[in-house]
């Protein structure tokens, strides 16, 4: 018994260790590096013309004041003009706690060098935020 004790106790404190080293890693994450990661899915399900899907993934915020109509149509009104998307290249993240015309909270504006299929030079500009559940989820997204 002594030995099976044993062996479940170091096996428990590998799996402990193996579960802190996971938890410190994802804690030394800079939240531009975490909000850059939920961008780049969201991003993915716009490109691939998942507008609904796109919606759900957003933040409570976004979908407060967007319903999911008004969204799938201003995508299909400026997005599917240009084509796929043919490559993407970050410009530049900010951490900020506060954005013009928005609660306080906390922000990255992720701006990309983007080209698409029928526009060659375009600046995307997509804003993550800590939602209510703590997940970085984008609270806007402009094309110039």
């Amino acid at each position: 018994m002594n030995r099976i004790t044993a062996i479940l106790a170091r096996k428990l404190l590998v799996l402990l260790l193996l579960g802190c080293s996971v938890t410190f890693t994802y804690a030394q994450q800079k939240p531009e590096q975490l909000a850059q990661q939920s961008a780049d899915s969201w991003l993915a399900l716009v490109d691939a013309g998942k507008y609904a899907d796109s919606w759900q993934e957003a933040s409570s915020l976004f979908k407060a004041h967007v319903t999911k109509a008004q969204w799938q149509s201003m995508l299909q009104a400026s997005r599917d003009p240009l084509g796929r998307m043919t490559a993407r290249k970050l410009k530049s993240a900010s951490y900020t706690k506060t954005l013009p015309g928005a609660p306080d909270g906390d922000y990255v504006v992720i701006q990309y060098e983007t080209t698409f299929e029928h526009k060659q030079s375009a600046i995307e500009t997509i804003t993550p935020m800590l939602d209510k559940d703590r997940q970085w989820r984008v609270s806007g997204y402009f094309i110039k």
